[in-house]
């Protein structure tokens, strides 16, 4: 499988995607808001063999202190469970620990997301922005991070 990063010709593709994994909620406006934001890092949006799936990362803050939201991750679901989403999740987070990030945090599945290395983000005094995520927020730390309130890329907060 061939994990690269998105290019301007991948943009359809990616919200088609999408939109097919998450029943046309609001994830694929979310990336389109995410691309025109100061948040954005080009090097941390990847698709799956022919956008078959996509992962993206964005600026986030804990505290003061840079890190990575990651999410939304796509899987076409003719392709899910066949592995896509794995090899997206460890490509964005070699990624990310190969530049040099401190945190890399995420809303999802504990049992899920465990394996790649996630903790509940309270074990860290991480704090998530809305208090009910509490027992599905994480964080994959790859340095000391302050313990503190995260905050993720402002497009976020339009949701």
């Amino acid at each position: 499988m061939l994990i690269r990063r998105e290019t301007p010709a991948d943009i359809d593709a990616i919200r088609t995607v999408t939109n097919l994994a998450f029943k046309d909620g609001p994830e694929a406006e979310l990336i389109d808001w995410l691309r025109e934001d100061e948040g954005w890092i080009p090097e941390y949006s990847l698709v799956a063999d022919g956008v078959i799936g996509h992962v993206v990362c964005t600026r986030g803050y804990i505290g003061d202190v840079p890190a990575l939201g990651l999410g939304p991750i796509s899987v076409h679901p003719d392709h899910q469970r066949s592995g896509v989403g794995k090899a997206l999740v460890h490509s964005v987070l070699g990624a990310a620990e190969a530049r040099g990030e401190r945190a890399v945090i995420l809303l999802g599945s504990p049992a899920y997301y465990s394996r790649f290395g996630f903790r509940l983000a309270e074990e860290f005094g991480i704090t998530p922005p809305v208090p009910e995520w509490r027992p599905h927020f994480q964080a994959r730390l790859f340095a000391e991070v302050p313990a503190g309130p995260f905050r993720y890329a402002e497009p976020f907060n339009r949701l």
